[in-house]
């Protein structure tokens, strides 16, 4: 078989059905008469977001201080910013960090926010990963012995997924998952055996500030100015209530967690609460609403 014939091959073996092939899910009216719903979350990563996949990153020291700033400054100031606001929040905790961090952990939840599962150390979930079984397993501990939580949510390390994976979160008990890119509104997974999945709250794209505010330590990628960025998510989210959908954030407290990234986070949100018609909810809320409209 030549090299060509190989790659055919190769192509021909990928299943020829999407990651979701159940019919489209049911338009869930949102809760009080809101027009959307906007699932406030937040991925605190720390260092384990610059370790992840290669531990000797270990020593780079500058490189891991931008994890740091997490647990020295930036997710209290996110607390503090909710807390005024009055909002609630998922916060998407690695089992490394809240070992590490468990007084960050326990402000969390003192701020009635909810804790997610993601992963141990925040390593991604590739098809074949021989650490799937183990990071979930360490995961769960960590934030148990920690914190004290049973997480019902997950999102994804590095975000992706493999059907492994899929299977694992049913297997596990978690309710929903955040990690696919694939939707406006909340919808049941539906596994490659037919078997239901967790419920899956998409995640809106544009609304990963790491890739918005971070320019990475020697990486070409340039940070959009805040007046700019504020100008692209107030104009979604209006969008979004026009469609009667949900917005879902993947917010970082090392990128905004920052000075000028607050101020542009505390404007969204102002924005998103002078409308009066957006639910602002943590994901267990939004994913519990799903679940009871489905029975």
């Amino acid at each position: 078989m030549s090299p060509t014939d190989d790659a055919t091959a190769a192509w021909d073996a990928i299943p020829a059905r999407p990651s979701n092939p159940s019919p489209p899910a049911p338009v869930v009216p949102w809760p009080g008469g809101k027009r959307a719903a906007l699932f406030l979350s937040v991925d605190v990563d720390a260092e384990t977001a610059w370790t992840d996949d290669d531990p000797r990153r270990g020593d780079h020291l500058v490189s891991l201080s931008f994890g740091g700033y997490e647990g020295r400054v930036g997710t209290a100031k996110m607390l503090e910013l909710f807390a005024q606001l009055g909002v609630t929040a998922t916060f998407f905790v690695p089992g490394w960090v809240a070992e590490a961090y468990p007084a960050m952990g326990e402000a969390i939840l003192r701020g009635g926010h909810e804790i997610g599962h993601h992963g141990y150390h925040h390593l991604r979930p590739d098809p074949g990963s021989p650490w799937i079984e183990a990071e979930m397993a360490r995961g769960f501990q960590a934030l148990r012995r920690r914190l004290g939580v049973v997480p019902v949510g997950y999102r994804a390390p590095g975000g992706e997924v493999c059907e492994a994976q899929r299977a694992a979160l049913v297997r596990h008990g978690l309710a929903y998952s955040s990690s696919f890119r694939d939707d406006v509104r909340p919808y049941r997974h539906r596994l490659r055996d037919g078997s239901a999945g967790a419920i899956e709250l998409p995640v809106s794209a544009n609304f990963d500030d790491w890739m918005l505010g971070l320019s990475a330590r020697f990486s070409p990628r340039s940070v959009m100015a805040p007046r700019d960025v504020l100008g692209m998510w107030r104009d979604e989210l209006d969008e979004i209530v026009e469609w009667g959908a949900m917005l879902t954030t993947v917010l970082h407290p090392q990128v905004s967690g920052r000075p000028g990234r607050l101020r542009l986070l505390r404007a969204f949100l102002g924005h998103a609460l002078a409308r009066g018609d957006v639910w602002i909810a943590p994901g267990r809320e939004i994913a519990g609403h799903f679940a009871a409209a489905e029975n």
